[in-house]
Parts: structure tokens; C-alpha cells; sequence
């Protein structure tokens, strides 16, 4: 079959769009990289790659606070939240999108509708739960606070999903005496792998990434996770920031989720298309 010059303009428009999304995407990472290889007036050079690339930057972020402790903070605070969100939301999830009751499609709604308040809003009331359950400065407040954001995504994607999953294996189960909790752990868990790393991942970054809940309930250096510790880097003097151990702070706390991302992408692509191939 020939190929027109409609084709193969078609093809070129294609590839062009590729690459300045590829580009638009990889750019400020490769540009974070360049600005913590820099110290001094280099920081104000444009160059493709510094001719002395200042190494220092990335040791200096760990010998001038304990970053390797907030970045232990944020991993039991993440993995956490995970384990906690994606426990909850699987158990919602069953009797959302399996057991029939009334009222069940209104809940859902308010369960979505929880994750619309802006963080701003639940703030001071977070603040006083914190206090009066003696969390503060403590990373399980952080946990807890977490779950308000990440707790109504994971159920809802569950839920759809969960919905979509084979009756005939639920009453298959329940006729062979099967009980509610082996069904959902033993029949449905296995099934629900795509799903389960999708929501985990994306809860993963949320919480990874969260700054205002992070910076409200924590106040001594040693419990407060990385993206509060890199806004609190500060230079020699107020009116001087040391951009590039900034930068190398960012790089390192990117990279984990980088290769997060690159390790699950099969599993958090079939994830994403499940409920629009299933039924």
C-alpha cells in the first residue's frame, strides 16, 4: 500500500507533538539537575551542563540538617497512609459496590465530595483533633491527617472497579460457605492488583508531596518530612537562598518516585483502563 503525503505529514505532526510534550515534561527535571551541580555566580550562567559540576550541593543537604532523617519521616508517613487508605477503601469498596442498601449511590457522592474541600478549609478543625488526641509533632498526626484526602480517591476508584468484578465468583463462594472477609482477601484482592497499585502509587505521591498539614502539625526538624525541610533551607542570611542545595534537596526526594513510577507503569496503565474495558 502506497503512502500518501498526507500520511506521512500526518505521521511528522505526530512525532512533533510527542516530542514537545516529552520535552515540556523532562525539561524542569533536567533543569533541577543542572542548578544543583551549580554554587555561586554559576547559579546565573545558562549552560547546558556546568563545567564544575559542585557535588558538594547534595552533601551539604545532608551535613546541614537531618535530611536523611526527614526522608525516613516521609516513607513510614507514605507507606503508611497507603497501607491504611488502600485497608479502608477496600472494605468500603466491597460494601459499596457489592452489598445493596439504601442510600448507597448518596453516600459514594459525599465520600467524593469530601475530597473537594480545599485543605485550607479542614485545617483548624485537623489542628484541635490533632491537639486533643496528643498527636502533635508527631508523624502518626500526619498519617491521620493524610487520610482525608487520599481515603475518598481510593475508595471511589475501588469502589468502580469492585463493581466490575464477576458476580458469579462471589456467589460461587458464598455457596460454598465462604465468609464477607475470605471473599474480598482470597477472591477479590488477587483480582484487584492493577487497581490496588494504581491508588496505592497516586496516595503514595500525595502524601509524599503534601506541605501544609506537614508544616501545621510537626515543629522540631526532627520529625518533619522532606517537602517542609526543603522550604526551610535557608542561606547565610535572609536575603540569600542556597538554590542549588534547594534543588539537590528536590532531586533526591524526586528520584524515589521516579523510579516508582518506572517499576509499576504496566500494572498502574492497567489500572487507569480497567473500568473502561471491563463490561
Amino acid at each position: 500500500m502506497r503512502r500518501t503525503p498526507q500520511y506521512w505529514i500526518g505521521r511528522l505532526a505526530f512525532w512533533l507533538l510527542l516530542a514537545v510534550i516529552a520535552f515540556y515534561s523532562v525539561f524542569p527535571f533536567y533543569w533541577a539537575i543542572v542548578t544543583s551541580l551549580k554554587s555561586g555566580s554559576a547559579l546565573f550562567s545558562v549552560d547546558a551542563w556546568p563545567q564544575h559540576p559542585a557535588w558538594d550541593n547534595y552533601r551539604a543537604v545532608f551535613r546541614e540538617q537531618p535530611f536523611g532523617r526527614n526522608i525516613l519521616n516521609s516513607i513510614i508517613v507514605a507507606v503508611s497512609t497507603v497501607v491504611l487508605s488502600l485497608a479502608l477503601a477496600v472494605a468500603a469498596a466491597y460494601a459499596l459496590g457489592r452489598v445493596q442498601f439504601r442510600g448507597r449511590r448518596l453516600l459514594l457522592f459525599v465520600v467524593l465530595g469530601v475530597s473537594m474541600f480545599p485543605q485550607v478549609a479542614v485545617l483548624s478543625g485537623m489542628f484541635e483533633l490533632i491537639r486533643s488526641l496528643g498527636l502533635y509533632n508527631h508523624l502518626p498526626a500526619l498519617t491521620l491527617s493524610y487520610l482525608i484526602f487520599t481515603l475518598p480517591f481510593t475508595v471511589w476508584v475501588l469502589t468502580t472497579f469492585m463493581r466490575e468484578l464477576p458476580k458469579e465468583l462471589e456467589e460461587a463462594a458464598i455457596v460454598d460457605g465462604t465468609g464477607p472477609l475470605t471473599i474480598v482477601t482470597h477472591i477479590f484482592l488477587p483480582l484487584m492488583g492493577p487497581a490496588l497499585v494504581t491508588t496505592g502509587l497516586l496516595a503514595f505521591i500525595a502524601a509524599w508531596n503534601e506541605f501544609l498539614f506537614a508544616l501545621t502539625f510537626t515543629l522540631s526538624g526532627e520529625q518533619r518530612t522532606v517537602p517542609v525541610a526543603i522550604a526551610l533551607i535557608s542561606g547565610a542570611s535572609s536575603h540569600e537562598l542556597p538554590w542549588g542545595n534547594i534543588m539537590a534537596a528536590s532531586v533526591i526526594v524526586t528520584v524515589p518516585l521516579i523510579i516508582l513510577v518506572l517499576v509499576f507503569q504496566r500494572r498502574i496503565v492497567s489500572g487507569l483502563t480497567a473500568g473502561a474495558v471491563k463490561g
